[in-house]
């Protein structure tokens, strides 16, 4: 199937539960962007202070209208919290390939395996509701945090984008490309990731 942006998804497990972000989440996430700005450090246009986050949210739903893109915000049902955002970007139905990324969660929620379960339920949807091919992933090139992370529920690195974008401070970045292709999902991806999820 093709990914409906004016479907409202949910997709959820035991742990945690990923719905459509909406203009109303502000308050919701206004405790991050007040707190913790150090989290978007290393990307330009993070939701960093109330300014920040409406133009965020703004930009997001902006997106998901225009069919460009579709962002979700994330929770933590151990805690009954929103603990973060993440979406479906770079969307070619076309060429059946589409990217996770604007991914972020509280400083308390990182390492906690939220991030896996959110993994897991984004490529568990992408392959196998809408038939993707290839799932890409980028981060900042000096993200060594993210990057382990990425590669922990089984990204492969592509190689490396120079002087791709900005971070926080203006300035230039190279990001690194990483991916999961189909039959890496089904042949070893899928049950490595709900293995570490169940531990």
């Amino acid at each position: 199937m093709n990914l409906d942006f004016t479907e409202k998804y949910t997709l959820e497990n035991d742990f945690v539960l990923l719905r459509p972000l909406e203009p109303s989440d502000f308050d919701l996430l206004l405790e991050y962007a007040e707190n913790e700005a150090e989290i978007w450090s290393y990307n330009f246009g993070g939701p960093a202070g109330k300014e920040g986050l409406q133009k965020y949210l703004d930009n997001a739903i902006n997106q998901r209208t225009h069919g460009n893109e579709y962002p979700f915000i994330v929770f933590d049902k151990a805690t009954q919290k929103y603990v973060g955002s993440t979406r479906f970007y770079a969307i070619y139905p076309n060429n059946k390939t589409l990217e996770i990324g604007y991914t972020w969660y509280g400083k308390q929620y990182q390492g906690s395996g939220i991030n896996k379960n959110c993994k897991y339920l984004l490529l568990e949807f992408a392959f196998e509701q809408l038939q993707m091919e290839r799932v890409g992933f980028r981060a900042n090139s000096l993200n060594n945090r993210s990057i382990a992370a990425m590669k922990s529920i089984g990204c492969i690195e592509e190689g490396i984008l120079r002087n791709f974008a900005t971070d926080a401070k203006g300035n230039r970045m190279d990001a690194i490309v990483l991916s999961i292709i189909r039959n890496e999902w089904f042949d070893t991806v899928k049950q490595k990731l709900k293995d570490k999820i169940a531990k």
